[in-house]
């Protein structure tokens, strides 16, 4: 029972003890506690202000970012785009200097034509007429062989070279 109902030195010891600890608590812990609360407390404060500033300078380096990309993007269709218009020219040019190539080269090729052309009729002609004085020379020599034939050819000439003078 001495424990349900303590005593009153019981009592006053420990209440005696209870202030003595508060005392020496109060005097050396609770402001080296209390000083570490406050500073954590700041601490967590200034983390949560820089956590604010990071967030908003993420927020600025994305809004940046953004723009940097819109702009990016941007010059990357300008650039496609010409490369797409010198292509183009590019692609005109080698047409029409192949065309200009190619009408050089027909122009070129019916010139040697025409001057083969020439060629083979000239040599053609000399060749027929080669053939023709081969062939008249040949029909003379036959017609010719006989002594009474080429008196009468003779005398045909000299009818026809008479005739021909006063024809004309």
């Amino acid at each position: 029972m001495n424990l349900i109902t303590p005593d009153f030195g019981l009592i006053f010891w420990q209440t005696v003890t209870l202030l003595t600890v508060l005392l020496v608590l109060s005097r050396f812990a609770w402001r080296p506690i209390l000083n570490t609360i406050q500073e954590r407390e700041r601490s967590i404060e200034e983390a949560l202000q820089a956590a604010k500033t990071a967030k908003e300078l993420v927020a600025r380096v994305q809004a940046d970012q953004e723009v940097l990309l819109r702009k990016a993007h941007i010059e990357r269709t300008k650039v496609i785009e010409e490369a797409r218009e010198t292509q183009k020219v590019i692609i005109n040019a080698a047409k029409v200097e192949a065309e200009q190539v190619r009408e050089k080269m027909i122009e070129e090729t019916r010139e040697r034509l025409a001057k083969e052309q020439e060629a083979a009729l000239n040599t053609l002609r000399s060749t027929v007429a080669t053939l023709a004085i081969q062939i008249a020379e040949k029909l003379l020599q036959s017609e010719l062989s006989q002594q009474n034939a080429q008196e009468a050819f003779l005398q045909q000439l000299i009818k026809e070279a008479r005739w021909g003078e006063f024809g004309t």
